[in-house]
């Protein structure tokens, strides 16, 4: 008889729920630290194995333009560029 502790050990572990996320900033360049944390968290979440979509609304749809991106450095946290390479490497949508 095989105890209940190995019987469980055996069994592979339940696979993860993939779950679809949208994530939503209006933050702009006013303050480049909260603009970036959409995408920062975005890819952590699409990193971990979920389906990604970030949206951007009022100051944070000139996070569209390269130059802008460019320009947005956050405090703490890889500058704006380093993160939208990965997001594009990622295919993660984003809308504005």
């Amino acid at each position: 008889m095989v105890s209940t502790d190995k019987a469980q050990a055996q069994q592979p572990p339940a696979p993860a729920k993939k779950l679809k996320i949208l994530m939503r900033s209006s933050w702009g360049t006013d303050d480049p630290t909260r603009a970036s944390f959409v995408f920062s968290h975005g890819l952590a979440l699409a990193d971990a194995g979920h389906n990604v979509q970030i949206f951007l609304t009022a100051e944070a749809t000139y996070l569209m333009r390269k130059a802008t991106v460019d320009a947005v450095k956050p405090v703490g946290w890889p500058p704006l560029t380093e993160t939208m390479e990965k997001i594009v490497a990622k295919r993660i949508p984003v809308f504005a």
